[in-house]
C-alpha cells in the first residue's frame, strides 16, 4: 500500500516536497527524482516494526496464547491506520508502522503450510495495488483513504480474535492439558483422541525441554541449518523481487510511464504474483525444491538482464521508451515476477520449514523471519538511492545476486521433497559437501544404515506425522 501511495503527487505535496518539486522539473525518465530517504523510510519502517515483533512474538505467544497476541495485532494495526490516514507530518506516518505479524492456527498434518501464507500475501498486495489504483483518482485525499482502508482487514483480525477460541496445541503448551483435550474433541467431533492429544502433550514436553536453542543452532553439529536460516530469507529479499512490488509506480514512471498506467503495471504484477504461487503449489511435490529454485534463478537473471539491455540502450537522459518498448518492459517484469512466485517466492519460506532438526526448529524460525525483515528493511530504504546511483544497472545488481543465490543453491541445497522431519539431520550427513563439515558423530555414535531406515519407518507412522504437523506450527507461531 505504502509503496503506491509515495507515487501519488498529492502525497508528495503534503510530505514530501522537496520531491514532488524535483519530480516536476525533471523529465519523467529522471532514476533520481523520488531519491530521498525519509520517502524511503516511510516504506521501510514497516519492516522496523516487523523485525522488533518477530523477536517478541515468541515470548508472548509462549506466556499469553494464539488468541491474545492476535488481539494484540489487530489492535496495533488499526492505530497504525488511523495514525497513518490522519497524519499531519512525517512523524505521525512513521509512527503508523506499528504491526505485529502474528500466525496460528490448527493445522492437519501438512507439510506445506507456507504456501498458503505466501499466496495469501500475495492476493493482499494485489488488492493493494488495485486499491492504490482507484484512489489515486480522488483529489486531494485520496492517499489517506488508500492507507485508512487497512484498518478493515485490521478491524477483521481484531473481531475474530474476539471469537476465535485458544487452539489445543497452546493450551498444552501453556499447561493447560484438560482445557486442551476438551478443545480438541470438540474440533474432532469425538472423544477418541487420545492419540492425537499424546503427540500433542510429547510434542510439548520435547519442545519445552530443549534448553538454549540459541547456543544449540550456534554449535558445529547445527550448522548446515545456520547457514540455510541466515542464506535462504537473505537471498529471497535480494532478488529485488520487494522493491519491484513496493516501487512499482515510482519505477515504471521513473522508466516513463504516466501515473496511471504506472498504477495499472503495477497491479498487473500483483496479480500475475498472486497467480504464479499456485503454479508453485501445483508442482512442488512433483518436481522438488532444488528444480524449481533453480529453474526460477535462471529465468529471473535472464529478465533482468533483459530490462538492463532495454534501458541501458533505448533508455536515456532527455529520452523516453516507446510504446512497444515500454510493453516489453512490463513483460519482462512480469516474467521475473512470474518465475518468483513459482520459486523464491513460497520456497523461501518451505525450504526453511523443512531443515531444521526438533531441538532447534523454533528458534531456527525465529531467525529465518528476523534475517528476512531485516534484509527487507535494508534493500527497501537503499533502493531508491541504488535506482539513483545504478540507473538501468539496478537490475543487473539484482541479477548478480540471483546469480549467486542459484549457484548456492545448487551447490548446498539438498533435496528435501519427501524427507521427515526427524531425518533432517541424516540428510545433511549423506550431502557430500556438508559430511565434511559435520562432526563424525551424533549422540556419541555413528549412525548405521539400518538405523536410518527404522527412523525413517517410524516417522511414516501416523502419530508421528501430527508430531511433525506440531512442530512446525509451533516454530511458525515463534516467528
Amino acid at each position: 500500500m505504502a509503496g503506491g501511495v509515495t507515487s501519488m503527487d498529492d502525497f508528495l505535496q503534503d510530505f514530501f516536497p522537496s520531491v514532488y518539486k524535483q519530480k516536476m522539473h525533471a523529465h519523467e525518465n529522471n532514476y533520481c527524482k523520488y531519491d530521498n530517504q525519509g520517502l524511503a523510510a516511510f516504506t521501510s519502517c514497516v519492516y522496523i516494526a516487523a523485525l522488533v515483533a518477530s523477536l517478541m512474538a515468541s515470548p508472548v505467544t509462549r506466556k499469553y496464547g494464539r488468541r491474545t497476541s492476535i488481539l494484540c495485532g489487530g489492535i496495533s494495526f488499526l492505530i497504525g491506520s488511523a495514525l497513518n490516514a490522519a497524519a499531519a507530518n512525517l512523524e505521525m506516518l512513521i509512527m503508523g508502522c506499528s504491526p505485529l505479524f502474528v500466525r496460528d492456527g490448527t493445522n492437519p498434518p501438512s507439510r506445506r503450510p507456507e504456501h498458503d501464507v505466501s499466496s495469501s500475501n500475495h492476493f493482499w498486495d494485489f488488492t493493494a495495488n488495485m486499491i492504490n489504483y482507484g484512489t489515486q483518482k480522488i483529489k486531494p485525499w485520496g492517499w489517506r483513504l488508500s492507507l485508512g482502508l487497512a484498518a478493515i482487514p485490521a478491524l477483521l483480525m481484531t473481531v475474530g480474535g474476539i471469537f476465535l477460541p485458544e487452539t489445543p496445541n497452546s493450551l498444552v503448551e501453556r499447561g493447560a492439558n484438560e482445557k486442551g483435550r476438551k478443545l480438541l474433541e470438540k474440533i474432532r467431533g469425538t472423544n477418541d483422541v487420545d492419540a492425537e492429544f499424546q503427540d500433542m502433550v510429547d510434542a510439548s514436553e520435547l519442545a519445552n525441554s530443549i534448553k538454549h536453542p540459541f547456543r544449540n543452532i550456534l554449535e558445529k553439529r547445527n550448522r548446515p541449518e545456520l547457514v540455510m536460516a541466515i542464506f535462504m530469507p537473505m537471498f529471497q529479499i535480494l532478488t529485488g523481487i520487494n522493491s519491484i512490488l513496493f516501487y512499482a509506480p515510482v519505477l515504471f514512471q521513473s522508466m516513463g510511464f504516466g501515473r496511471d498506467a504506472s498504477l495499472y503495471s503495477s497491479a498487473l504484477t500483483g496479480g500475475v504474483l498472486v497467480f504464479s504461487t499456485f503454479i508453485s503449489i501445483a508442482t512442488v511435490d512433483r518436481l522438488g525444491r532444488r528444480p524449481l529454485l533453480v529453474s526460477g534463478g535462471i529465468q529471473m537473471i535472464t529478465c533482468q538482464v533483459i530490462v538492463a539491455i532495454i534501458l541501458g540502450i533505448k533508455f536515456g537522459e532527455n529520452q523516453e521508451l516507446s510504446k512497444s518498448y515500454s510493453t516489453l518492459v512490463v513483460i519482462v517484469i512480469c516474467l521475473f515476477v512470474l518465475a518468483f512466485g513459482w520459486s523464491w517466492g513460497p520456497l523461501g519460506w518451505t525450504v526453511p520449514s523443512e531443515i531444521f532438526a526438533l531441538e532447534v526448529r523454533t528458534v531456527g524460525q525465529s531467525i529465518t523471519v528476523a534475517v528476512n525483515h531485516l534484509f527487507t528493511l535494508i534493500i527497501t530504504q537503499a533502493f531508491l538511492s541504488l535506482l539513483c546511483s545504478f540507473k538501468f544497472g539496478i537490475f543487473l545488481f539484482f541479477a548478480g545476486w540471483i546469480t549467486i543465490m542459484t549457484i548456492f543453491v545448487f551447490v548446498f541445497l539438498p533435496e528435501t521433497k519427501g524427507i521427515p522431519i526427524e531425518e533432517v539431520t541424516f540428510l545433511w550427513r549423506r550431502h557430500w559437501f556438508w559430511k565434511k563439515v559435520l562432526p563424525d558423530t551424533t549422540d556419541g555414535r555413528v549412525k548405521s544404515s539400518k538405523e536410518l531406515g527404522d527412523a525413517v519407518q517410524l516417522s511414516q507412522t501416523p502419530g508421528t506425522e501430527l508430531l511433525n504437523s506440531y512442530m512446525l506450527t509451533t516454530a511458525h507461531d515463534a516467528a
